[in-house]
């Protein structure tokens, strides 16, 4: 079975995109491997994102935030699929990925930024945590191997129509 790199942006890259990266690992069963970035990040991840994380099993070590850029160097892994998670990085100039990788936008409400106690944050980060999950099991019951590029771009588009 093949894997592909997805890499998930966000414009901090502290939060929704590092568990997007964590659950796109844990999650697709070895079908994906996920890296997240941000044109800003913030240098610290979230806690409660990072707890998560931690949680599903994902390595506490790979959890930082990092620059997009990062991902454009000629030794960086080369993206299969690019995935903006808040609506800041979707209307941001992203630089060229090579390989020429499938791009899509999945919105997410930015769980940090909640007013509310932390029982209120972290159920808000569970839910986030959950309609990721959905989306990358929706993601990897396509036939990637087969599928034509104007396809699995509208699928990947429509997956998070929710």
């Amino acid at each position: 079975m093949k894997n592909y790199n997805i890499l998930f942006l966000c414009t901090h890259n502290s939060a929704r995109s590092i568990l997007a990266e964590a659950t796109a690992t844990v999650y697709s069963r070895g079908r994906l491997v996920g890296y997240s970035a941000g044109s800003h990040p913030s240098n610290t991840v979230n806690p409660i994102a990072a707890e998560l994380a931690i949680e599903m099993g994902y390595p506490s070590d790979k959890l930082r935030s990092k620059h997009w850029s990062e991902f454009t160097r000629p030794n960086a892994p080369q993206m299969n699929f690019v995935i903006t998670v808040c609506d800041q990085a979707a209307n941001e100039s992203c630089p060229v990925w090579l390989g020429q990788p499938i791009r899509a936008h999945w919105g997410f409400v930015d769980p940090s930024r909640l007013e509310g106690d932390d029982v209120f944050k972290r159920k808000a980060f569970l839910d986030l945590t959950n309609r990721l999950r959905k989306s990358i099991e929706d993601l990897c019951a396509l036939p990637l191997d087969v599928m034509d590029r104007g396809v699995l771009q509208k699928k990947l588009t429509d997956i998070h129509g929710f």
